[in-house]
């Protein structure tokens, strides 16, 4: 079948034949991005097709290729792709004020980096005749961990937001407890940072739809959800339970609204009754 006859015998929105339709190779081709990534960027919501032929097919147009150009152009500038969206939606009177935000992390980040290759040449001269001088590239190795893990960590929190988690968990959190989160969390980059974000995201979307259909806690989907919110929480956890006992504290006091807490609370008091009644069950069935 061609194109423009597919075009016809859709079923979907008919658009205009006087444009021009790209299926998904196609368009992938003329972009220069991998078929991949646009099947990626229409799974988050950022480049969803124009259009769809009767069979399923996927249909661009030369709109949706002026979007991507912005998407790519934002995205080589180093704007994540949630920063992207926020831009797209907005619009060009959003840029200005983006661009100086990613325009001071860039020169934050230059100077970390002047940092880095600073202790890696002082390094260099301290292992000039002496390469067997381990405490200095044991030094050099963590000048650059910590550059990495301050770069990210600067990038989503503001330093009023740290201060105020580092008060809570001193609050909840024995000292001993701290110390293996702070030994966990020297694993826990960026990329580990937007995975955990967007697991949490979806079941947090997921509790309140489950709510908003009238399902029970005991529900097969709901305990469907329990076990996915007990797997989270362990992946924080370790499984250490009295790390889990501590977090279960600082939740309830999140919810004690004679106690003040620091922080927006991210679920309402309903929805966090709902998937706690949903994991007792789900522990109780498991024995």
């Amino acid at each position: 079948m061609t194109l423009r006859n597919a075009l016809h015998s859709s079923t979907e929105r008919r658009p205009h034949l006087s444009q021009h339709y790209y299926y998904t190779g196609q368009f992938a081709r003329k972009a220069s991005v991998t078929v991949r990534t646009l099947r990626y960027y229409d799974k988050v919501g950022l480049l969803k097709p124009s259009h769809f032929t009767a069979s399923g097919y996927r249909l661009y147009t030369d709109a949706d290729l002026l979007r991507l150009q912005r998407i790519l152009a934002l995205k080589f500038l180093g704007f994540t792709l949630d920063e992207i969206r926020q831009c797209l939606r907005i619009g060009p009177a959003a840029l200005p004020e983006s661009l100086a935000l990613q325009k001071a992390m860039m020169c934050e980040r230059r100077a970390q980096l002047d940092n880095v290759i600073k202790a890696i040449e002082e390094t260099q001269e301290t292992l000039h005749g002496n390469e067997q001088d381990w405490e200095a590239i044991v030094h050099v190795i963590q000048v650059i961990q910590m550059q990495q893990a301050d770069d990210w960590r600067k990038k989503y929190f503001s330093e009023e937001d740290s201060r105020k988690m580092e008060g809570i968990f001193k609050q909840y959190y024995t000292e001993e407890q701290l110390l293996k989160l702070e030994e966990w969390g020297k694993n826990f980059g960026e990329q580990e940072h937007h995975t955990a974000t967007q697991q949490w995201s979806d079941v947090t979307a997921e509790l309140r739809r489950i709510i908003a259909s009238g399902k029970p806690p005991a529900s097969p989907e709901a305990q469907a959800l329990a076990a996915r919110w007990i797997k989270l929480v362990e992946g924080f956890t370790h499984g250490d339970e009295s790390i889990q006992n501590s977090l279960n504290r600082m939740w309830q006091a999140a919810f004690n609204d004679s106690q003040p807490f620091p922080f927006a609370r991210p679920y309402s008091r309903e929805e966090m009754e709902f998937i706690v009644e949903a994991i007792k069950l789900h522990r109780q069935a498991r024995g």
